[in-house]
């Protein structure tokens, strides 16, 4: 395998943020990105960001924010869509649509045994088969073992300490203050677009890079 293949956490519309650790990573023509979902809403300009991944030919995987937008392009129905949704909608042009149209829910480096996604897996289920309403929205676990977002289930348990591998899961959905490592797994989302940092998680040599918020853009 040639060059590096470098995954970043939910952006989440900070596109300064964004620009500043692409150009701290020093990409080369054999880099490879992966950015694990939730590139727009709560932050300054999610069309930026878009445009951005689109120019550094960055495979994005699908995210709830974006699965809400699809969702409404689908049915027209804007019963599931949040203030932020409709600020992006109206800012959306055909080319933000295609790339949308275009994200996996996941992806998979064989020779690495890496497999990157947006929220998570279920622990005791072939992580093949489970569902967009599971692997783009699963924060942590209730007491019968079913998928939960944190704000539902304040005691749950956070999916990644019961997943035991193989292969290593790269996620983000679940804001934290620092990254989440685990044996088996690697949480990269570090809350950007609350105040915190924008991360990078770069392979094969396992190495983060970050960069700190401008501001907080998002929450009280």
């Amino acid at each position: 395998m040639t060059g590096r293949i470098i995954a970043i956490g939910d952006i989440h519309g900070c596109h300064l943020e964004f620009a500043e650790l692409l150009e701290r990573l020093a990409l080369t023509p054999d880099d490879r990105l992966v950015l694990v979902g939730d590139l727009v809403n709560r932050g300054p300009d999610s069309t930026k960001v878009i445009d951005l991944a689109i120019q550094h030919r960055a495979l994005s995987l699908l995210g709830n924010h974006e699965a809400r937008l699809l969702a409404f392009r689908r049915t027209g129905d804007k019963a599931g869509l949040k203030e932020d949704d409709e600020k992006t909608l109206a800012r959306l042009e055909p080319r933000h649509w295609d790339y949308l149209e275009k994200m996996p829910l996941t992806h998979v480096e064989p020779e690495l045994n890496v497999v990157f996604v947006h929220g998570g897996f279920l622990p005791d289920e072939p992580w093949q088969k489970q569902p967009a309403s599971v692997v783009t929205r699963i924060q942590v676990l209730d007491a019968e073992g079913r998928p939960r977002k944190r704000a539902e289930c304040p005691d749950g348990m956070p999916w990644a300490e019961r997943w035991a591998g193989p292969p290593f899961v790269v996620y983000g959905h679940t804001p934290r203050p620092d990254i989440f490592k685990l044996k088996w797994s690697v949480g990269i989302d570090t809350a950007c677009c609350q105040g915190g940092h924008l991360t990078a998680y770069v392979l094969p040599e396992r190495r983060f890079v970050q960069v700190k918020a401008r501001k907080r853009y998002y929450g009280d």
